[in-house]
């Protein structure tokens, strides 16, 4: 497809790696490749620098990186495990950034993980990766797409490639790495294809017996036939391998949802204060309207009693008959919160006896100074009774 020299750059005075696409070779799939590397940016993916088509043919210049391949360091043997497990972590990092951006690998082996000085590995080699979402393939369906050794069983059954199909890849390279061999060999691409589809792999313990558990675990859940089964994506990997997933970028077609963990939330403010009651709904300012009233009812009862009071007493020039027996008048102060007014019709009292010799009783009327208690009179039986309405008030003479 293309052949990759080593170039020095003379406007940034830096080595780089120049990528030559073939004359026989596609030209859509070399734009596409420029493209995915474009969009990424980690630092355990391979960093694109510029892309141009000049007379000659397409290139790309891309990220120098002097430590080898992955392929190289497994040809000495299985690595040892603390190294297995970190370039594990590195490699599932630079899936996870792929997969967040809606990428697949589909041709994820050891030859396309290279170290930069620093023995950083870095995933390279875009050529057959195609967007999961919001864009098309240019793979045939049918078509087989990718190394036979490290290929996912949907893959070689020519099936669409998702996430877990990089994931069944990791397993591979994960396999070799703890036990210096492949899970399936043969002699044929067709037959390496069908075992990868329908021959169960082979379980590390039985070639590595002191692999760590937890790495041989992974190995298997990744090698499993149903993608369902394995790991989902790169950051499921980082998961199972106790690092921090990184953070989901979804397509642009699925919403995204932003969790903040606990420790990472504002500190909450202090409780809203609960609305104030207008004052005159207080409590304290009915019980002091009440008494108000109160107040104002008894000082109108004692000016009306004292203006009553002035008035001369009704005595003997009522002209009753001798032996007459008079009622003494009874004052009530009733408070009421309503507009209407309270009458009590006048009681009189028959005398009992008319004896022509007895001469008239008067008795001289008594005058209470307590606000609160309406004084007594004398007042003749038939005298109606007196209503005077004032501030809510309402007050009832009675004869």
């Amino acid at each position: 497809m293309s052949e990759v020299w080593r170039a020095h750059d003379d406007t940034l005075d830096r080595t780089v790696a120049l990528k030559m696409l073939s004359p026989t070779a596609d030209l859509d799939r070399f734009r596409r490749e420029a493209q995915a590397l474009a969009a990424l940016t980690h630092e355990n993916v391979m960093r694109v620098y510029d892309y141009g088509e000049d007379e000659a043919r397409p290139f790309m210049a891309l990220e120098w990186l002097s430590g080898g391949t992955l392929e190289d360091r497994l040809r000495q043997g299985p690595l040892p495990p603390a190294e297995t497990r970190r370039v594990a972590e590195r490699i599932a990092a630079g899936l996870a950034h792929l997969h967040a951006r809606g990428l697949v690998h589909r041709d994820l082996k050891p030859a396309n993980v290279l170290f930069d000085e620093e023995g950083r590995p870095k995933l390279g080699d875009f050529g057959l990766a195609r967007r999961t979402v919001g864009a098309g393939t240019l793979t045939e369906a049918g078509t087989v797409m990718g190394t036979a050794s490290y290929l996912s069983p949907e893959q070689a059954g020519g099936e669409t490639a998702g996430p877990a199909s990089d994931v069944y890849s990791f397993g591979v390279i994960l396999f070799r790495m703890l036990t210096g061999a492949l899970p399936f060999v043969a002699d044929e691409p067709l037959a390496l294809m069908h075992m990868h589809r329908q021959a169960p792999p082979p379980a590390v313990e039985e070639l590595q017996p002191d692999a760590p558990p937890d790495l041989a675990a992974l190995t298997a859940a990744a090698l499993s036939k149903d993608p369902a089964r394995r790991p989902a994506d790169g950051n499921a990997l980082l998961a199972a391998l106790g690092e921090a997933p990184t953070i989901q970028i979804a397509p642009a077609e699925t919403a995204v949802t932003r969790v903040i963990p606990a420790a990472d939330a504002p500190p909450p403010g202090p409780p809203p204060e609960p609305p104030r009651r207008p004052f005159w709904r207080e409590p304290a300012a009915i019980a002091a309207a009440v008494v108000l009233l109160a107040v104002g009812g008894g000082v109108l009862a004692w000016a009306v009693t004292r203006s009553g009071s002035n008035a001369p007493a009704a005595t003997a020039s009522t002209g009753k008959k001798p032996g007459h027996t008079e009622s003494r008048p009874t004052t009530t102060q009733t408070p009421t919160t309503h507009s209407e007014s309270t009458q009590t019709q006048p009681t009189t009292t028959a005398p009992t006896t008319a004896p022509a010799t007895t001469a008239p009783t008067t008795t001289a009327p008594t005058t209470t100074t307590v606000p609160t208690t309406a004084p007594t009179t004398t007042a003749p039986t038939t005298t109606a009774p007196t209503t005077s309405t004032s501030l809510g008030t309402t007050l009832t003479v009675t004869p």
